[in-house]
C-alpha cells in the first residue's frame, strides 16, 4: 500500500494511491481507509509546505526579521496522522520573539492542524477524554494521548475566551425586523470539583421570540464557579451588547425564579421582569395541600388560580390574600402555618412581576425552561457524570466549547474566523 504525488498541474496536486485487494472485505475497507490517510499526510504536508514563507527577510511593523539559516523541522498533528515539516523561523537581530510563519499563514493552534484542532476538541466538548481518544482510533485509526486531547481543547477554549468581544460570531441569529422580544435568563448547577466540593457554575440563554410568541435562537453563556461571578456576568454583558445592537427596538424580558442575587442584573439589563411560572406554581401548589387536605377540592382550587393567573390581571394579588387569610387560621399546626407564610412572602416578593396575563397579550415568555434546559444540556450531561471531579481550568474549557457548540451557527463561524485571521 502506498500514496505518491505523480505531478503537479494547474495548481492542483495529483496523488496516486495503491491498495492491495484481499479476500477479506473487511480487510480491504481498512485498507482504503490506510491509503486515503496516507495521501492525506502527503498532500497536508505539502500542503503546509506552501503555507512557509521563503525565507526572505519581512518586515513588521517598524521591525525587520530575518530567517534563520536552517529550516527546523516541526510535527504536525492532522486528521490522517501525524506529518513532519521542515519550516523557517525567523528573528530580527535584537533578538527576542521568534516568528514561525507557517503557523500564522496556516492557522495551526499547538502543533495541529486547524481542522483537527477543531475535530479534537468538537468531540471533547461533547464526550471525554477517554471516549474521544477511542472514538479517534475507531473513525480515524488515529492515536493520540488523552493530555494531547485536553490540551487542544484547552487551547481552542482560550481562543473563544479570548475573541468573544472581538469577533461577532453569534451564528445563525434571526433578522432584526422578525425579533420582537428577547428573553434573558440566568441560573446555577452544582458541579463537583477536585479540592472545593460542590460548587456552582452559572449558565445563561439570551432568547429571541417573534411577534406571536415563537422561540427563534438561543445564545449560551456558561462559566466555571467564581466568588462574586465577575466572569459569568461580564461575559452576559457582552452577549446583551451584542444583541440589543442588532435588535434595538426589541423589548427585552428577565425571567427568574425570585431569587435576589440576580435581580439587580435583570433589572438594568431588562425593562420587564417576569417571575417564572412554574416556580410560583410549585409554591402554590404546597399552599394548596394545607389549605385542603382533600384532593378533589385542593386539584380545583389549584387549576383555577392557575388558570387565573394567566388570564385575569390582578390575579396575584387576589390569590396572596387568601393565602395570607388561610395562614392566620387558628386550626393550623406550625409546620402549615410556615408553608404558608414562606407562600405568601414569595409572592409579595416578587408581586410585581407575576403580571401574567399581560405579559401572555404581548406574547412575551414567563417560563424559564429555555435556561433550565440550558442548565441540563450545557452542564449536566457533559460534567455531572458517575465519577467526575473537575479542577476550574478544565470545567471553564468545556464550559466555554459547550456554550459554543450549542449556539445554532456559533461553532461555524467561530471557526470561520479562525480561517480568516487564526488565533
Amino acid at each position: 500500500m502506498s500514496a505518491t504525488c505523480t505531478r503537479e498541474e494547474n495548481g492542483e496536486l495529483v496523488i496516486e494511491v495503491r491498495v492491495p485487494v484481499p479476500s477479506n472485505f473487511l480487510e480491504f475497507e481498512k485498507g482504503v481507509q490506510d491509503g486515503l490517510a496516507e495521501a492525506g499526510r502527503l498532500l497536508t504536508a505539502r500542503g503546509l509546505e506552501e503555507f512557509d514563507a521563503d525565507g526572505a527577510p519581512m518586515t513588521i511593523g517598524k521591525t525587520r526579521y530575518t530567517a534563520k539559516k536552517e529550516r527546523r523541522e516541526k510535527r504536525y498533528e492532522t486528521p490522517f496522522g501525524p506529518v513532519k515539516v521542515a519550516r523557517y523561523a525567523y528573528q530580527s537581530s535584537a533578538g527576542g520573539t521568534t516568528l514561525v510563519p507557517l503557523g500564522h499563514n496556516a492557522r495551526t493552534i499547538g502543533g495541529s492542524t486547524p481542522r483537527f484542532a477543531k475535530l479534537v476538541s468538537s468531540k471533547y466538548s461533547r464526550n471525554n477524554a477517554a471516549a474521544v481518544q477511542e472514538d479517534l482510533r475507531e473513525s480515524l485509526h488515529r492515536e493520540v494521548s488523552r493530555c494531547y486531547i485536553q490540551d487542544i481543547s484547552a487551547l481552542v477554549a482560550g481562543g473563544i475566551g479570548d475573541k468573544e468581544r472581538v469577533w461577532d460570531t453569534a451564528g445563525d441569529g434571526p433578522p432584526p425586523h422578525g425579533v420582537a422580544s428577547v428573553g434573558v435568563g440566568l441560573d446555577g448547577v452544582c458541579m463537583l470539583f477536585c479540592e472545593d466540593g460542590y460548587r456552582q457554575a452559572m449558565v445563561g440563554t439570551v432568547t429571541s421570540y417573534d411577534a406571536a410568541g415563537e422561540r427563534l435562537h438561543t445564545a449560551y453563556v456558561a462559566a466555571a464557579p467564581e466568588h462574586g461571578k465577575g466572569t459569568f456576568l461580564g461575559r452576559m454583558d457582552g452577549e446583551l451588547a451584542r444583541v440589543k445592537k442588532r435588535y434595538p427596538h426589541a423589548r427585552y424580558v428577565g425571567v427568574s425564579d425570585g431569587a435576589a442575587d440576580f435581580r439587580p442584573w435583570l433589572e438594568k439589563h431588562t425593562t420587564t421582569q417576569v417571575l417564572d411560572f412554574w416556580h410560583l406554581a410549585e409554591y402554590l401548589g404546597a399552599a394548596a395541600k394545607i389549605m385542603f387536605p382533600r384532593a378533589a377540592p385542593r386539584e380545583e382550587w389549584l387549576d383555577d388560580r392557575l388558570h387565573g393567573l394567566k388570564h385575569k390581571h390582578g390575579a396575584a394579588r387576589a390569590i396572596l390574600a387568601e393565602i395570607r387569610e388561610a395562614a392566620d387560621k387558628e386550626r393550623l399546626g406550625k409546620a402549615g402555618r410556615e408553608t404558608l407564610g414562606a407562600t405568601a412572602r414569595y409572592m409579595a416578593n416578587n408581586l410585581k412581576r407575576t403580571n401574567y396575563a399581560s405579559y401572555r397579550k404581548s406574547h412575551l415568555p414567563i417560563g424559564s425552561g429555555v435556561t433550565e434546559a440550558a442548565c441540563k444540556t450545557l452542564v449536566k450531561s457533559r460534567m455531572c457524570g458517575s465519577g467526575m471531579k473537575w479542577k476550574s481550568d478544565g470545567a471553564q474549557s468545556v464550559l466555554l466549547l459547550r456554550a459554543k457548540r450549542l449556539t445554532k451557527g456559533a461553532w461555524e463561524a467561530f471557526w470561520t474566523k479562525v480561517g480568516q485571521i487564526g488565533l
